[in-house]
Parts: C-alpha cells; sequence; structure tokens
C-alpha cells in the first residue's frame, strides 16, 4: 500500500527535538522526504536523521537560527536543491521567554517575536515560490493564543496571538493556488522543554480536561492529518490539541 507522503518533500522549521522531532519522525514514517533546521546541538540533529534513515527513510538536518531571516530563506533554498521540490512547510520553531513585566529584556521580546512570528512569515514567503496545487503549510502554535492561566506570559501568549491573524490572511492570499495555512495550538505537551514531571506541569494538569500531558506524538499525528490528502478544504483555522486546556 501505497504511503500517503510517498513522492512529498516536507521542511520542518525546528526540528530537531521535541514536537518538531516528532513531526519529522512522522511525515518520513509516512513516506515524506524530509528536511529540517537546527540551531545547536548537530549530535541531536544527526541521530533524529540516522533515525529516519534506519526505517528506510531519507532526511537532511540543516543549521539555521530561525532569528535570521537570511538562514530561513537559505533553508527553504536548500530543500528545494537537496530534493527538487517542497510540498509541506511545517513552522515549529518557538522560544519561550517568560517574566514579569517590570524585568522583562527587550531583547527577549525581540528575539520572541523574530523566531515565534516572523520566522513563520518569511519561510512561508520563500516556500510559497515552490508550493504548489495541494501544498500545505502548518504552523505550531499554542493554546496560550487565548488562555494565559499564569503570570509573567504575555509576550509569549502575543506571539502566538499574532499568528491567528497572519493565517488568516495568508489562508486568502494562498487558496486560489491550492495552497492550505493552518495553525495547529496545542496544549501542555511532554518535552524537555516543558516536562510532565516538573513542578511547574503539576500545575497545569488541573486545567486539563482529560488530566495529563499530551505526547509530542499526538500533535505529530494532527499535523500529518493536516498536511494529508484528506484537509484539502481545512484552511485559515485555528485547532487545538490541548486535552480541553481552552474549554
Amino acid at each position: 500500500m501505497a504511503r500517503k507522503f510517498e513522492g512529498k518533500v516536507a521542511l520542518v522549521q525546528g526540528g530537531s527535538r521535541g514536537i518538531g522531532a516528532a513531526v519529522v519522525q512522522k511525515l518520513a514514517s509516512e513516506g515524506a522526504t524530509v528536511a529540517f533546521t537546527y540551531i545547536s546541538s548537530p549530535a541531536k540533529a544527526d541521530a533524529l536523521v540516522a533515525q529516519v534513515q534506519a526505517v528506510g527513510g531519507k532526511a537532511l538536518a540543516i543549521q539555521a537560527d530561525s532569528s535570521n531571516a537570511d538562514a530561513v530563506r537559505q533553508a527553504v533554498d536548500a530543500t528545494v536543491e537537496a530534493f527538487g521540490r517542497l510540498d509541506i512547510l511545517v513552522n515549529n520553531a518557538g522560544v519561550l521567554h517568560l517574566g514579569a513585566l517590570d524585568d522583562f529584556k527587550l531583547e527577549d521580546f525581540d528575539r520572541t517575536i523574530a523566531v515565534n512570528v516572523r520566522s513563520v512569515f518569511v519561510a512561508t514567503q520563500a516556500a510559497a515560490r515552490y508550493l504548489g496545487e495541494g501544498g500545505r503549510i502548518i504552523n505550531i502554535g499554542s493554546t496560550n493564543a487565548d488562555r494565559m492561566p499564569f503570570e509573567g506570559g504575555a509576550v509569549y501568549a502575543m506571539s502566538k496571538s499574532a499568528l491567528v491573524g497572519l493565517v488568516k490572511g495568508l489562508a486568502r492570499d494562498l487558496g486560489p493556488r491550492g495552497i492550505t495555512v493552518n495553525n495547529v495550538h496545542p496544549g501542555p505537551i511532554d518535552t524537555d522543554m516543558n516536562p510532565a514531571d516538573s513542578d511547574f506541569a503539576s500545575s497545569l494538569i488541573g486545567l486539563m480536561a482529560v488530566g495529563r500531558y499530551g505526547h509530542a506524538s499526538e500533535v505529530a499525528d494532527f499535523v500529518a492529518f493536516l498536511a494529508g490528502p484528506d484537509a484539502g478544504y481545512i484552511t485559515g483555522g485555528q485547532h487545538y490539541i490541548d486535552g480541553g486546556f481552552s474549554a
């Protein structure tokens, strides 16, 4: 049986760990050739490439700082140069700076916008030159786009809320070309940035209907659905996978 992404090429921005790595593995398992960017730890990036290759897939790791617009554009071009096409873009790169208003550093504000918002626009603008009919763009947002239940998260929440308006507009711009654009908003997910066994996690679990953290693989499955052929009539949307965190 043919896998649904056979012959497709994907780029995952911020793909070496956590949700991004799970997305890389999921798309590759369904037949996609996957490039992904990382900013540090080449050992982790190489290990992920090896994991994909070990099960017969193809992957390419590209070192690129998502706060650098030129690096983001070059990553898109490098993917097409390596594999000849681009069908799926997943914008997963993100930073989380928390802090009280009085102490929040302007450089942390600027980096949050550069990575969480600007890189999404830059990557989409660059990818749109290559995407054709059936192209998919999926951004990893956050349920904090519309619910921030703890102090210190104003700037992060703002950056994820910005993606809502961006995606609505991009869906209109790219819809006539048969390209869909969607946001996936995870709730608390068990990753090294937000582990499920931390003190912080214990304060959030009570806010979720299902009473547990999510798994990166669950988000990856959702992304794969939106990237697939059955999601061609879904665009401009905000799709929550949060265990009822925002209910």
